[in-house]
This record gives structure tokens, sequence and C-alpha cells, in this order.
């Protein structure tokens, strides 16, 4: 895939996101997974979450930083999209003004006050693989790889 292609396919694949707005995020706790709703945002091919500092979430990706997402938007579109990456967790300053910035939603409504705020902890995951599909990946397949 070139520039332009991977360009393309990475904003199609935020327009799909966009229209599931939630997904199942999974992290591993020692041995066993462990599956949460999120709501990610797309900036170009990264994306981004927030946490907590001492979350479950926080915890699980400092000792093992692998993670799945899927989202799965409703009928009538039946849009599929899968994220494998490894998660980054963010704790200078500049970049928690870029992730405070780059996410969608108001983050004050989950008790952070700002991109200073000690609470708030940016998750930034790089892709690894990424799978635009329809009908539960069993149409129109696409699959975009680091």
């Amino acid at each position: 895939m070139n520039s332009s292609e991977r360009e393309a396919f990475f904003k199609e694949v935020d327009e799909a996101c966009k229209k599931a707005i939630w997904c199942a995020v999974a992290t591993v706790d020692g041995d066993e997974p462990r599956v949460r709703i999120v709501h990610p945002t797309w900036d170009g091919d990264v994306l981004w979450f927030a946490t907590g500092p001492d979350s479950p979430k926080a915890h699980q990706l400092r000792a093992n930083p692998n993670l799945d997402i899927q989202y799965q938007v409703a009928p009538p579109d039946f849009i599929h999209v899968m994220v494998r990456g490894r998660a980054e967790l963010v704790d200078d300053l500049e970049t928690k003004r870029h992730a405070w910035d780059a996410i969608d939603y108001d983050l004050t409504q989950f008790g952070s006050t700002g991109p200073e705020d000690a609470n708030f902890l940016p998750v930034r995951i790089t892709p690894t693989r990424v799978e635009l599909s329809e009908m539960f990946g069993s149409m129109n397949k696409r699959v975009w790889r680091a």
C-alpha cells in the first residue's frame, strides 16, 4: 500500500469508527483477557483514548502493551473494524496536550480538568494490523499491516 492508499484507507477507517462511537478494547490481566468499552479517536494512523493512571487498564497495559480493539457498526451498515497494536501510556506534557486536543469528546465528563491533570493518562495505540470489512469480516475485507 503506497502512502496515498494508506491515507485513504485510514480515512475510511476513521469514518467507519465514527459511526460506531464506542468499541471494545481487550487487554491482558495476568493470563486472563479483559474487555472494556472505550471511545478511541483516530489521529491519522494513530489511535488515542484516555484512562486514569491507576486504572486497571493502565496497570494491564504497563505489564503488557499489546491490545485488540473491535468496532461494530450496527445495521444497516454492518461495518467491522479490528485494530491490533501496542499501547503507550503518555506522561509528557506536550504529548498530553496533543492527545487532549485530538480526542474527540469532552474529557471533563470523565473527571479530567485538562492535559495538566495528573489523573489524565492518554493512551496512544500504534496499530500493527487494521482490518476494515462488512458483515463481521465476511465481505469486502481489507487489511493493513505495519
